[in-house]
This record gives structure tokens, C-alpha cells and sequence, in this order.
């Protein structure tokens, strides 16, 4: 083996070191994004509207996105190029991590939903009312 070889596989190794770190760096700025449970599941609102309004805000992933992909960016280089001795564990946390932000998208567009009728039901039902007195 001629030394350019083995210097090519040292570099080849530490940019496959540097692809797993990436995808790793991202897929933890990914989870460091996400709601906690707890701030989907407690409220202070004093009615449904506040409930709502302050489930939606807690229902954000704010840059999750944007890391899961740039997370699945550096794996699929990495999976192409062979690079990964055994990469099980970074498809599973993507695969994973994909899942729940698809989740917490669908609950978010659920909630929003919501938010937008309640008012309009409310002022349905509140003309009714008026129009039964």
C-alpha cells in the first residue's frame, strides 16, 4: 500500500468520523427543538380559546426541521459513500425522530383547526341565543 493510499484512508476515516458527528449534532439540536411533554399537556388558560391558542404555540417545532434534514443530509452522504461502519443507530433516531415531528405537525394543524372554529361556533351560537330571547 503507497502512502497517498493509506493517507487517503485516514482522511476518508476522519471525514466518516465527521459525517456521524454531524448527523448526530444535528439529530440532538433536532430533539433540543421539540415541546416538552409537559408543555402540551399543562395549561393556565381561563378559557377554550386561551387552551388552544396556548396548545398551538406548544405544538412548534421551531427548527427541528431544518436539523432532521440536515441530519438526513450527512447520513445519506455518508450510507452512499459506504462510509459508516454501522450507521443502524442513525436511521433509527431519523426514522424516529421523523415520526414524531410528523406528529406533532398533524396535532398542530388539528389545534389550529380548532382555534379557527371555536370563535366563528361561538358567535354562531351566541346569535342564536340572542335570537331566542
Amino acid at each position: 500500500m503507497s502512502q497517498t493510499t493509506l493517507g487517503d484512508d485516514e482522511l476518508f476515516g476522519e471525514a466518516a468520523e465527521e459525517m456521524r458527528a454531524d448527523v448526530e449534532e444535528h439529530l440532538t439540536k433536532a430533539r433540543a427543538e421539540l415541546p416538552a411533554a409537559a408543555d402540551v399537556w399543562e395549561t393556565e388558560a381561563e378559557n377554550v380559546l386561551g387552551v388552544l391558542n396556548g396548545l398551538r404555540s406548544a405544538l412548534d417545532v421551531g427548527e427541528a426541521e431544518a436539523h432532521l434534514r440536515q441530519a438526513k443530509k450527512w447520513y445519506t452522504m455518508g450510507e452512499r459513500a459506504d462510509a459508516f461502519e454501522d450507521a443502524a443507530d442513525l436511521a433509527a433516531a431519523i426514522e424516529d425522530l421523523e415520526s414524531l415531528i410528523a406528529s406533532i405537525d398533524e396535532a398542530h394543524d388539528g389545534v389550529s383547526d380548532l382555534t379557527n372554529a371555536i370563535p366563528e361556533l361561538r358567535g354562531s351560537l351566541q346569535e342564536f341565543e340572542d335570537a331566542e330571547e
